[in-house]
């Protein structure tokens, strides 16, 4: 894999077990972004064996379509998912809503969708009761 040259200001921190990705302060990811996450999370998992990713989207608006999928195909790998303080418009997205659980006040973790009962609740993530736990706990930022 090529070395990149721009990283639109990626940085990496480990907060608990969850090794967390934050893009810096870009409000609507395109797929240069996207590409950048891809590639850094293929990066932690094949090459240095991390098993817990977190993402902060605190100061995301929007975010591609292929996202949501791209985190599910490494949660069907065996990888913990984690996003963190995701403002309320990406709260609200399909995928966000069938998809993530809150887990703690500010992290909401990537689960099967399997449990949620898209019938009952226009409010997905509250329906968490029935939901086994995330596999490795994810540690809420400071």
């Amino acid at each position: 894999m090529a070395e990149r040259k721009y990283t639109h200001g990626l940085t990496l921190t480990l907060r608990g077990s969850a090794t967390v990705l934050d893009i810096g302060k870009m409000e609507i990811w395109d797929g240069a972004d996207l590409s950048l996450i891809r590639d850094t999370i293929f990066r932690l998992v094949n090459e240095e064996g991390v098993t817990s990713i977190g993402i902060d989207v605190s100061r995301v608006q929007h975010v591609p379509s292929g996202f949501f999928g791209m985190l599910f195909d490494w949660y069907e790998q065996g990888v913990t998912i984690g996003l963190y303080q995701p403002r309320s418009r990406v709260r609200q997205m399909l995928w966000f809503r069938k998809f993530f659980m809150k887990y703690e006040e500010t992290v909401y973790c990537l689960h099967d969708g399997e449990s949620v009962n898209e019938d009952v609740s226009e409010e997905l993530w509250d329906a968490v009761n029935s939901i086994e736990e995330p596999r490795i706990p994810l540690v809420a930022s400071s």
